[in-house]
């Protein structure tokens, strides 16, 4: 890692990508502040992570701002900062272009972007006075080549997030903070086990490696972006996809 014992919030940590990252995360050195709006098997996780000296779950709807602010004051109050942020926090939608309705495309782009800007912008205030930090975001596939599987709606957040990420590298630079993407193609998650086999094995027929992500895999590349190998690397996007997009 960057620095030693590096603390990491990681948004949508109870389960998939962003369990697999906090479990990563936390084997590297880390301790880790893990925040989601459910707080099912959350003390297992910390158990997981190292224990309650090494870690904290804060359960949080990180759609609401208070909540945003409470979850990163706990963090900061337990362990003093937040050297790692890993926006993780992400619902697709399968939902097709004429059956997508107003409430659906406001929950979408609620919880996929306007949460992920929030919660960075917060976590900014406590790194740019120690003029260090690193700020991980994650989209998706579909934010280059459309919803082929998901909703427009959904393809559409992601996509935003990935423009959000360059928007947070450069006003950070100054102060020594980096910010990166990570897009996976699909992934082996409790989100895609709900599309159902038929869908999947559609999809991962569309792979050139034939076969969706592990979460642990996506989770590689977020550690790598965290680490000290990765201090001059700011506004890039890192594609886990198996081939799906290359570009």
């Amino acid at each position: 890692m960057a620095i030693e014992n590096p603390v990491c919030l990681i948004s949508g940590a109870a389960g998939g990508i962003g369990r697999a990252c906090a479990e990563r995360l936390a084997r590297e050195g880390g301790r880790v502040v893990a925040v989601d709006r459910s707080a099912t098997g959350s003390d297992d996780l910390v158990d997981q992570l190292g224990g309650r000296s090494r870690a904290l779950f804060v359960q949080a709807d990180l759609t609401n701002s208070a909540e945003i602010g409470r979850a990163v004051g706990a963090a900061v109050d337990r362990f003093g900062g937040i050297d790692v942020l890993v926006n993780c926090i992400g619902v697709a939608s399968l939902t097709r272009v004429p059956d997508v309705t107003e409430q659906e495309w406001d929950t979408i782009f609620s919880v996929n972007l306007r949460s992920v800007f929030f919660l960075s912008q917060h976590v900014l205030t406590h790194m740019v006075p120690r003029r260090s930090g690193t700020i991980i975001t994650i989209s998706s596939a579909s934010a280059k080549i459309g919803g082929v599987a998901v909703g427009p709606h959904y393809s559409a957040s992601k996509a935003g997030i990935i423009c959000l990420t360059k928007s947070l590298a450069l006003y950070g630079a100054p102060y020594g903070i980096t910010a990166n993407c990570v897009c996976p193609g699909p992934t082996e998650t409790p989100m895609t086990d709900a599309w159902g086999d038929a869908l999947n094995r559609e999809f991962a027929a569309r792979i050139p490696l034939g076969r969706y992500a592990t979460a642990a895999e996506v989770a590689h590349a977020v550690c790598f972006l965290a680490s000290g190998d990765a201090r001059y690397v700011t506004g890039e996007i890192v594609d886990v996809n198996g081939g799906l997009v290359m570009d």
